[in-house]
């Protein structure tokens, strides 16, 4: 291949990559800023309780389980009595009540159900739009869609990153300041994190 080619194919895997890249990289640099000052800012969780008391054929279905996820019946009570969607995870059965953790990005729902009384107890804590945004940075709590939807934006990153410093390389004789600025790019962090050090 000739260097025109492959300087052209380059520069268009740098430029499709960073348009593939634009607002994944804006989401996650705004989010480091805030993960780095998760404790200047200020945050009320809104905290929503429910208690009600099953039917007695709701019930019968939960006697009849020792193990595997709430019965059907229970997740369509919650679904259409009180908008509540439940995952088809397992939950924690014991002989006296059932328990099922829903943590999710930027909050955390659970419920327990007392076996013989039929008391349900859901609660469910919101933190707000930044603690939701912080937890898709770190992948916590979140689908298998968007772990490998973080999987295939690093690979990106990784191809614009590799692409810019091939173009660095071609282009650096036109801009002196190319590698001064590369080599404090590497050094800066590195100083830092020695000098923090002691």
């Amino acid at each position: 291949m000739k260097l025109s080619n492959l300087l052209g194919t380059v520069r268009q895997w740098h430029w499709i990559t960073s348009a593939l890249c634009l607002v994944g990289m804006l989401l996650f640099s705004v989010t480091g800023i805030t993960l780095n000052h998760a404790a200047d800012i200020k945050a009320t969780p809104v905290v929503t309780t429910l208690e009600v008391e099953l039917s007695e054929g709701i019930k019968q279905t939960l006697s009849n389980r020792e193990s595997g996820p709430l019965p059907q019946a229970v997740r369509q009570f919650l679904i259409n009595e009180h908008n509540i969607a439940t995952p088809k995870t397992d939950a924690e059965w014991d002989d006296y009540e059932v328990y099922l953790g829903m943590p999710k990005p930027g909050g955390d729902a659970w419920l327990t159900i007392e076996l013989e009384s039929g008391l349900l107890i859901y609660e469910n804590t919101d933190r707000g739009v930044i603690s939701y945004l912080n937890d898709l940075h770190k992948g916590r709590n979140t689908s298998d869609a968007w772990r490998w939807f973080i999987d295939f934006f690093s690979i990106l990153c990784i191809v614009f990153s590799l692409s810019g410093l091939w173009l660095l390389i071609r282009y650096a004789n036109q801009r002196p300041s190319t590698w001064p600025l590369v080599v404090a790019g590497a050094i800066f962090p590195v100083l830092i994190l020695i000098l923090s050090a002691h």
